[in-house]
C-alpha cells in the first residue's frame, strides 16, 4: 500500500508539473460552457456575421435546458474523447522511452501497483475536469434557458463518467502494448469511433455497448428515464473496464523486461 501511495503521489505531482491539472479542466470548461452561450446568442451572431439584407429578422426555436445539456454531452463525445485520449496516451510510453520505468521497477513495485496508480490518477484528473465543466455548463444553462433538475444533471454525469473510465482504461491498456504515443492515440480513437459507429448502426445487437451510455445520459436529461432501463450497458461497461485493467496488468508484467 505504501508503494502505491508513493507512486500515486508521484503521478499527481507530475500531472501538476506538466500542466495537465490546468489545461485539461480549462479546455473542458471552455468546451462545455461555449454550448449554452453560443446557442443563446446564435441569432445575434448570425445577424452580425451573416451579411444579411437590412431588416432581416432571424428567429430560432428556443431550446430547453435539457436539449442544451444534451448537445454539450455530444460535444464531450467528440472533442472531449480526443482530449482524454491525448491526455492519457503517453503516461506509460514516455517513461519507457526515457528509461524512467527501469528506475521505478528496480524498486519493490508490482505491475498491479504501477498500473493502478496510473489508472487512478488519470481517472481522478479526467472526472474532475468533466465535473467542473459540466457543473459550469449546467449553471449557465439554468441561467439562460429553462432549468434542468440537479438530480438529472448529476445522474447523467455519473452515467457518462463510466464511458470516460472505459476510454481511459482502454488507452492505458494500449500503452502497455505499444511504445509509440501516436500509435496509441490512433488505435484508441479508431476503435472508439468504430464502436460508436457499430452501436449506432446495429442498435439491436449492441445494447450492451459502452457507447450507448452517451445516449442513455442524454435520455436521462430529455425523458427523465429511470436508470433501471439501461443496467445492461452500465454493468457491461464496468465489466469491460475491469477486464481491460486486468489485461493491462498482465500485459505489462509479461512484455516489459527490466
Amino acid at each position: 500500500m505504501r508503494n502505491f501511495l508513493t507512486l500515486f503521489q508521484k503521478e499527481m505531482l507530475e500531472s501538476k508539473r506538466n500542466g495537465k491539472w490546468i489545461w485539461l479542466p480549462v479546455v473542458m470548461m471552455i468546451l462545455g460552457v461555449s454550448q449554452p452561450i453560443t446557442t443563446y446568442y446564435m441569432p445575434q451572431i448570425i445577424e452580425k456575421a451573416g451579411n444579411l439584407p437590412e431588416g432581416t429578422k432571424i428567429e430560432f426555436p428556443v431550446p430547453t435546458g435539457a436539449e442544451v445539456l444534451a448537445a454539450t454531452l455530444s460535444q464531450y463525445g467528440t472533442i472531449g474523447t480526443l482530449l482524454f485520449v491525448l491526455a492519457t496516451m503517453g503516461i506509460i510510453s514516455h517513461e519507457r522511452q526515457n528509461n524512467v520505468l527501469i528506475l521505478i521497477m528496480a524498486r519493490p513495485v508490482s505491475a498491479f501497483q504501477y498500473i493502478a496508480c496510473k489508472w487512478s490518477s488519470q481517472v481522478i484528473i479526467a472526472l474532475t475536469s468533466l465535473f467542473l465543466s459540466y457543473v459550469l455548463t449546467w449553471y449557465y444553462t439554468n441561467l439562460l434557458f429553462l432549468p434542468v433538475r440537479w438530480i438529472d444533471a448529476l445522474t447523467s454525469f455519473l452515467i457518462y463518467s463510466l464511458w470516460i473510465i472505459f476510454i481511459l482504461t482502454f488507452t492505458i491498456w494500449l500503452g502497455t502494448l505499444l511504445r509509440n504515443t501516436g500509435g496509441i492515440a490512433g488505435v484508441s480513437l479508431t476503435f472508439l469511433a468504430v464502436l460508436s459507429l457499430l452501436t449506432g448502426l446495429i442498435t439491436k445487437y449492441m445494447k450492451w455497448s459502452p457507447a450507448t451510455l452517451r445516449n442513455e445520459a442524454t435520455s436521462i436529461l430529455m425523458h427523465n428515464q429511470s436508470i433501471d432501463t439501461f443496467l445492461l450497458p452500465v454493468f457491461s461497461t464496468i465489466g469491460l473496464s475491469v477486464i481491460l485493467f486486468v489485461l493491462a496488468v498482465f500485459t505489462f508484467r509479461r512484455l516489459e523486461r527490466f
